[in-house]
């Protein structure tokens, strides 16, 4: 399982190596908690970071960077937009599960996937750049083990 995880967090992931994982199964999702703590859910099949997950571990890659006028909008659940995209990861192509973070204190927001490539988004002056998948305070924020 950590090892899957290598590719959006690099090296950090081995923090998690001796970890003691629990996988929650609801209507929606699969959760995994490490430690008892959420941090993973399985999304087509691949893990990725949730919020909670993002905040104790930032990934190093997929990462879109907001600015403050969109964080309002970005916790409550809204899709990101792209003249508020201060920055994003060259890798992340279209598709691709990717964490939001506003760009003062780089805390993660949402979670959401990506509805072009990194270098779209920061190119790109109108439309939706990202569709929100989860943010801080929805359901699956508040779900514990």
């Amino acid at each position: 399982m950590v090892e899957s995880l290598r590719s959006i967090y690099g090296d950090d992931i081995s923090t998690l190596e001796d970890a003691k994982f629990e996988i929650v199964t609801t209507d929606e999702f699969k959760v995994i908690f490490a430690d008892g703590k959420q941090m993973f859910i399985e999304f087509d099949g691949k893990l990725f970071p949730t919020v909670r997950g993002a905040l104790s571990l930032l990934p190093v890659n997929r990462v879109v960077v907001v600015d403050m006028g969109a964080v309002k909008f970005v916790v409550n659940g809204a899709d990101v937009m792209s003249p508020g995209i201060v920055s994003a990861d060259s890798s992340i192509q279209k598709e691709d599960l990717v964490v939001i973070v506003d760009e003062t204190h780089k805390k993660p927001l949402a979670i959401g996937r990506a509805l072009i490539s990194g270098n779209e988004m920061t190119a790109s002056k109108t439309g939706k750049a990202v569709k929100s998948l989860s943010c801080v305070g929805d359901t699956l924020w508040g779900l514990e083990i």
